[in-house]
Formats: structure tokens, C-alpha cells, sequence
């Protein structure tokens, strides 16, 4: 049986480097340019094939409900980001697709924010972020890759 206090105290730990390490990162956005939720949204589809992915992977992918992605995803149709259309293999689903506007956008962002991310993260050494991202994926239930 795992130590109660030890695993409140490591829970603990993880939270506070999480909120701070979010916070460091979180200047890497500006909301007139691309909030954060924004990026993430972009990150979804500009990841997936055609620079299009269905709606509810990018709600799956998101720390916000799914009435709030969608109002997300039409103020960013609205902008000339995103488009959006019925999925034709799921008549209730819909895709969402970057724009030209879109995807150069979060290339330029993309570009800062990694380099801001490699920074903060270079008080760790190569196997100790391998041992991080196990640790993680671990208390995700899903499986380590190193």
C-alpha cells in the first residue's frame, strides 16, 4: 500500500508544478492574437490528416465541455481560422478544417511556445523528462513510451 502522506505530498507537488509551469507558459498567448484554448483546438487539427479533424476528437482533446468547444470553434469559423461542415460519415458529428489563416497562424505560435516549453523544461536533464512523461502517462493510465 502506497504511503498516504507521501502520495498526497507528490500529488501536491505535481499540482503546484503544473500551475506554475502553466502559468510561465500561458504568457506565450495573447487573447487578441490566439488565446490558449484557441492553440489547442489548432493543435488537434493541424495534427490530423488534411488539417481536419471531426469535431468530438477536439473536444476529446480538451479541458473544457463540449458546449464550450463548440461556441470555441464557431468564434474561431467566425475568424477565418477554422471551417466547419457536416461530417458525412456521421450525421450528427462535424468536421472542423485550419484555414490557410489558421494554420500559419499557429505555426508562428507553435514556434514560440515550443521554444518557451524547451527552455522551462531544460532544468531537466534528457532522461529525467523520459522518466517525467513515463510518470505521467502512468498516472494517465496509458502507456509509457521510453
Amino acid at each position: 500500500m502506497t504511503d498516504r502522506r507521501l502520495a498526497i505530498d507528490a500529488w501536491e507537488s505535481l499540482f503546484r508544478a503544473q500551475h506554475e509551469v502553466f502559468g510561465d507558459i500561458n504568457d506565450d498567448f495573447d487573447d487578441e492574437t490566439l488565446s490558449q484554448a484557441e492553440y489547442d483546438v489548432l493543435l488537434t487539427v493541424t495534427r490530423a490528416d488534411d488539417l481536419t479533424a471531426r469535431l468530438r476528437d477536439v473536444t476529446a482533446n480538451m479541458l473544457i465541455s463540449q458546449p464550450s468547444v463548440s461556441r470555441l470553434v464557431d468564434r474561431m469559423v467566425a475568424r477565418g481560422l477554422l471551417t466547419k461542415c457536416a461530417d458525412p460519415d456521421d450525421g450528427r458529428g462535424a468536421l472542423v478544417h485550419a484555414t490557410d489563416a489558421g494554420a500559419s497562424l499557429f505555426r508562428r505560435i507553435a514556434s514560440a511556445h515550443g521554444k518557451a516549453i524547451a527552455e522551462r523544461m531544460s532544468l531537466l536533464s534528457d532522461d529525467e523528462l523520459c522518466q517525467l512523461r513515463d510518470l505521467t502517462a502512468k498516472l494517465r493510465k496509458k502507456q509509457p513510451s521510453c
